[in-house]
């Protein structure tokens, strides 16, 4: 796994893992392996873990097992996913909640292990602290955008003295000490006011609009993913 690029964009330092095939998370996906062989996970269909998941498991020699709603044509992260190596199932009537009972109900009948959303789990948090406490600042100021939460808990962890700020881009996240904002856009829409480099466009790209009015200069932005 490559380095970090930290970027100096509009008076602020963005974390630029847009530039890592899978993005933040595919940096810890090895933390989560153990020994069994195969890993499943429900994931919204624009979400990006799946991308994580089968890059990660691809380079482990895992398998990847990858639950979605049924879609007549398939997202494109669920299409790299399967790319990847994965296995894709699709779940009718695929609220995520359906979608996450099909996984669950798959992995109890194969001894697979299921994977909580977002990978939101003690060995990933503490992982991404300790990525955090390895870049080569300290930031007074930190934004993410919030999914189930873990990344700005793990970032909180790394750093107590700094001001954090969450974007929530669907279901409420677990957010720690955060402030939160709330995104406008649905969760599979497109951020309607993206930033000026590459962002994963219905996640990260959505806090941009709150970042550009409202964060300090030198405030830090984790970039997740293209």
């Amino acid at each position: 796994m490559s380095g970090f690029t930290i970027s100096q964009i509009d008076g602020l330092q963005v974390v630029r893992d847009d530039l890592i095939t899978g993005g933040t998370k595919r940096r810890v996906i090895d933390r989560i392996f153990r020994a069994e062989d195969e890993y499943v996970y429900a994931s919204p269909a624009a979400g990006y873990a799946q991308v994580a998941l089968a890059h990660g498991a691809a380079a482990a020699g895992k398998r990847a097992t990858i639950f979605v709603a049924r879609r007549a044509q398939w997202h494109a992260r669920t299409k790299e996913a399967q790319a990847a190596g994965a296995t894709i199932v699709q779940v009718e009537h695929g609220y995520l909640s359906n979608v996450q009972a099909k996984a669950r109900a798959y992995a109890n009948a194969t001894g697979a292990r299921l994977l909580p959303f977002g990978f939101d789990c003690a060995e990933v948090r503490t992982a991404l602290a300790e990525i955090a406490l390895s870049l080569p600042i300290t930031p007074r100021e930190v934004w993410t955008v919030a999914g189930s939460g873990t990344l700005t808990r793990a970032l909180q962890i790394a750093w107590p003295r700094a001001a954090f700020h969450a974007v929530q881009i669907g279901k409420a996240p677990t957010i720690g000490r955060a402030k939160l904002w709330i995104a406008p856009e649905k969760f599979e829409e497109n951020a309607k006011e993206p930033p000026p480099f590459p962002s994963c466009s219905n996640y990260d790209a959505k806090a941009w609009r709150f970042i550009k009015g409202n964060a300090r200069p030198g405030a830090l932005f984790w970039n997740v993913a293209a």
